[in-house]
């Protein structure tokens, strides 16, 4: 698997890991949704299987080179490399566009899932009634989960450990959005924001020599509360795709019908027409983040005017993310056939 990757193949999953890094970082779109339609969803849950108790004898054993090769480090590799860039790059040209024009943003991602239902489900061969029976319960929980009212912040450590088991969702569950099951558990801000910023702060801290922060008693709070948060987002990464990968393995066609009914629901999320709301504190003034950000609490949604030339702007940026993961589909489709 690792020694039949072109140069292109490479580049191609690092722009894939890139992709899904973005789609992460965006509350109500998966990252799971780009590896489903782009082709390496399966591969991916059987790599992340590989870190087992086997992987960790090898690694204290200092067989690095087999090691390797066993969790099909080539692969894991150069989609986390995509990834990582994707945060200090793509990421943040997101957030800028979130900010100036979102509601063309969210029309892209709505067409964007709208393109994979399609492309998952002309994939998917002879339905059935039980098939069908799995997929509507995928429906029905996506949108339960859309419609859910959010917790308040909690930064007991237990809990945050919880929330990256949760959170980290998005990457192996396509259609459940890690970000926005964040807000839902009320710790977004706190662990997408708030900890990563004190993260940043602490580098460029210490690139610059000074070590007054170990006195900042929130800064170091902040950097506990984002340890915890990524162990058990590597718990919950490890443990997802080893109970994805007995189910796919046994019930592969009830899986990927509850999976395409779990996208199908998460439209509700990332509906284009919607307002924020904000959290409020016990004096009715908006929360704010360590920045003077209001904090987001969830989103009213409306319908369009179609009168309005905004409206037909976002139904073209609609089409326009349809299109995309269809070209992806048909791209993946063209490099299987050669």
């Amino acid at each position: 698997m690792q020694q039949t990757r072109t140069f292109s193949d490479k580049v191609f999953l690092v722009l894939k890991g890139l992709a899904m890094g973005a789609a992460n970082k965006v509350p109500g779109v998966s990252g799971g949704v780009v590896a489903f339609v782009a082709g390496f969803y399966e591969e991916f849950i059987y790599s992340l299987q590989k870190i087992n108790f086997k992987a960790f004898k090898l690694l204290i054993n200092g067989r690095f080179r087999s090691l390797y090769h066993y969790v099909n480090g080539k692969f894991l590799g150069l989609l986390i490399l995509g990834m990582v860039i994707s945060y200090f790059s793509v990421s943040q040209l997101l957030d800028f566009l979130i900010v100036h024009f979102e509601l063309y943003v969210w029309a892209s991602f709505f067409g964007m899932i709208i393109g994979s239902i399609y492309y998952i489900s002309k994939e998917f061969k002879n339905w059935s009634r039980r098939s069908i029976t799995f997929m509507m319960m995928g429906v029905v929980a996506g949108i339960a989960i859309s419609f859910l009212e959010p917790a308040r912040e909690n930064d007991n450590l237990w809990f945050v450990f919880i929330c990256g088991i949760i959170g980290v969702s998005g990457m192996t569950l396509p259609g459940l959005s890690g970000s926005f099951i964040l807000i839902l558990l009320g710790n977004y801000v706190l662990l997408l924001v708030n900890s990563v910023n004190a993260l940043y702060d602490t580098i460029g801290d210490i690139l610059l020599m000074d070590f007054s922060f170990v006195d900042n008693s929130q800064r170091i709070r902040l950097l506990q509360v984002l340890v915890v948060f990524s162990l058990g987002s590597l718990a919950g990464l490890v443990s997802l795709s080893h109970l994805l990968g007995f189910v796919l393995k046994r019930y592969k066609k009830e899986t990927y019908a509850v999976i395409i009914g779990f996208i199908t629901g998460s439209l509700g999320v990332v509906w284009p027409w919607k307002e924020k709301v904000y959290k409020l504190n016990a004096e009715g003034n908006f929360r704010l983040d360590i920045h003077g950000n209001k904090v987001l609490d969830n989103y009213d949604r409306y319908f369009p005017i179609f009168t309005s030339s905004e409206t037909w702007l976002a139904i073209f940026f609609i089409i326009i993310g349809v299109f995309i993961v269809l070209g992806l589909g048909w791209y993946e489709n063209r490099n299987k056939a050669v």
